[in-house]
């Protein structure tokens, strides 16, 4: 039976650009994470790389700020696994402890030639725009601009991770989220019009805005998988009710040969696992989920309305 396909992040990852030996080492470097942490950090590469080429980045720096979102948790095959895996709220020392992945991924990447030019952005992809981040309080255009976008992504894919969507639907929800972080605290809000300074959040909202366009570019990945499912679901709905029509025929026939002609019908139009007795049976599995299908697709679309609504 054919299954749909569906990969949370669209699979146009770094497709334009040819990975030489040199990024390979750089990405094989993945290879020392755990699983979690190494599928976090593709997941941050694929959304670096998208973003740049909304913001028109040159293909150097989007090639440079991709490997980067690879490289940026590298230092937490340092952190101990008991803290790294814990699935309740670190507490304040077992805090201190991981967020010591920044400049200990830092340290690994000084002392390697190879690892050195994204050494920046691993560690300070945790600082924030308004000087609340860690490991130095950076503010500003004291950030890196890599590591800009790499916090953006990483914290993207933070609440997808957290809130285990297996679809786009209420991911709007996330992105309001992110919004806040690209908003500054009321009170700071208050100071600074009385300042009249300038006003800045935790992460760019510029970058957020391409991120938007990423996600809705996935939205739509998300809606044509589900479409081929569906064209699949109607051809063999069709091909089920042809075979219903046969048996209905052939019930309403007091010959034979006639009964016989239909039923042969019937059997050539059978699939693998298709009988007499369970055909009525798949068809109606078939009907709901092209229904559910169908539904999914409609909330999907709601679902852009909303993002492309959202003002950062």
């Amino acid at each position: 039976m054919f299954q749909e396909k569906f990969d949370f992040y669209s699979p146009v990852t770094l497709k334009s650009y040819n990975l030489d030996q040199t990024m390979r080492y750089q990405l094989n470097v993945l290879e020392m994470l755990d699983p979690f942490t190494r599928k976090h950090s593709e997941n941050v590469a694929n959304l670096c790389c998208r973003i740049c080429e909304y913001l028109h980045c040159k293909q150097s720096f989007t090639i440079h700020c991709t490997i980067s979102g690879y490289l940026h948790d590298v230092g937490k095959q340092f952190i101990p696994l008991a803290i790294l895996n814990k699935p309740d709220r670190l507490t304040p020392e077992e805090y201190e402890i991981m967020k010591t992945h920044t400049t200990l991924g830092y340290d690994m990447c000084m002392k390697d030639p190879k690892l050195r030019p994204y050494a920046l952005a691993v560690l300070d992809h945790h600082e924030s725009l308004d000087g609340t981040g860690y490991p130095h309080g950076l503010k500003k255009k004291e950030i890196p601009y890599e590591a800009q976008i790499v916090r953006v992504a990483d914290e993207y894919d933070a609440l997808v991770t957290k809130r285990q969507y297996k679809t786009h639907i209420n991911i709007s929800e996330t992105l309001k989220d992110l919004i806040k972080d690209a908003q500054p605290d009321p009170k700071f809000v208050a100071l600074d019009q009385l300042a009249s300074k300038e006003k800045e959040g935790k992460i760019s909202g510029v970058i957020l805005k391409k991120l938007f366009k990423v996600v809705i570019d996935d939205t739509l990945y998300e809606i044509s998988c589900i479409l081929d499912y569906v064209s699949y679901l109607k051809q063999q709905i069709k091909r089920l009710e042809l075979i219903q029509s046969y048996q209905k025929k052939a019930d309403s026939s007091n010959k034979d040969k006639t009964k016989d002609y239909y039923h042969e019908g019937m059997n050539l139009l059978f699939q693998e696992g298709e009988t007499f007795e369970n055909y009525s049976k798949i068809l109606e599995e078939y009907k709901q989920a092209l229904v559910v299908r169908e539904e999914t697709i409609d909330r999907l679309y709601k679902e852009i309305k909303i993002i492309k609504k959202l003002r950062v």
